[in-house]
């Protein structure tokens, strides 16, 4: 039987991960959360100039329209996602193996683990994103074939198996940086069956950190807007300030909770978290 999910022990264990690693999460976090966040908010095209264009085709803007719209501010930023995406999945990497591997490794030598794993990482999130994007499509797809009522009813279902496939991937990140599986399928699988049993409470989890992360979002962007009105420039890089902060303190958040309900789950795979807890 598998064990049950203790919310409020996994979360004393994240915060004494962070606690205990509190400088090297800073720094990492710092360089491969905070910055890439502030940069991209300086350099990608404006979303107010998105948004006007949005609201100038109406309350009911056609599929090809918003499609041409979409097509055309990404092609001016494709790169710089792709970029940052890749940085950030090589510091989530590298993070969770400063927080949990008993080698006790370096900065250098647990983002150049980041780097080695990241190929690994990458296939298995493309995995993932075709099934959790293939499952409600094909769902609306099937109803669509029926009616449109039928189609809607599917596509709520589709929804809530998007949801169910995140929940049981979640732990694939700390599959691969803490039990080492460079095999993207092994470690899908892994994850599959850490959650098993766990799903809800895992859920109910991380919905309560996102909802105080969004809590948390607005209040910054609210304090950071006051900036606004020395200028758009100040305003701009106030924003990103905020955003990044936001972004760097959530993620490590997230990443220490992840490694503390794979720790729960898996029973301990990792002598240096044990080790931070005694």
């Amino acid at each position: 039987m598998a064990e049950k999910l203790d919310m409020g022990r996994a979360w004393n264990d994240a915060t004494a991960l962070l606690s205990s690693n509190r400088d090297v999460v800073l720094i990492v976090a710092g360089v491969f959360f905070f910055l890439p966040n502030l940069i991209s908010t300086l350099l990608l095209p404006s979303q107010d100039a998105f948004i006007m264009q949005m609201e100038a085709m109406g309350d009911t803007p056609s599929p090809e329209d918003m499609m041409a719209l979409f097509s055309d501010y990404f092609a001016q930023s494709w790169y710089i996602y792709v970029v940052f995406a890749l940085v950030q999945a090589v510091g989530v990497l590298g993070l969770l193996a400063l927080l949990t591997d008993s080698a006790r490794p370096t900065v250098g030598e647990a983002l150049a683990f980041g780097a080695k794993a990241l190929v690994p990482y990458i296939i298995a999130q493309i995995l993932l994103g075709i099934a959790m994007v293939a499952v409600p499509l094909l769902l609306v797809a099937l109803g669509a074939m029926i009616n449109a009522g039928v189609a809607a009813l599917l596509g709520l279902v589709g929804l809530v198996l998007l949801i169910y496939i995140w929940v049981k991937f979640s732990l694939l990140s700390p599959a691969i940086a803490i039990e080492k599986i460079m095999n993207p399928v092994a470690a899908l699988r892994r994850s599959w069956r850490l959650t098993k049993g766990n799903s809800l409470r895992i859920f109910a989890f991380f919905l309560l950190l996102i909802i105080a992360a969004m809590v948390l979002s607005a209040v910054v962007s609210m304090v950071f807007a006051l900036f606004a009105v020395m200028g758009d420039e100040i305003g701009l890089f106030a924003a990103g300030i905020g955003g990044g902060l936001v972004s760097m303190a959530f993620t490590s958040i997230m990443l220490a909770v992840l490694a503390a309900v794979h720790r729960q789950l898996s029973g301990g795979t990792s002598q240096s978290a044990r080790e931070t807890f005694e």
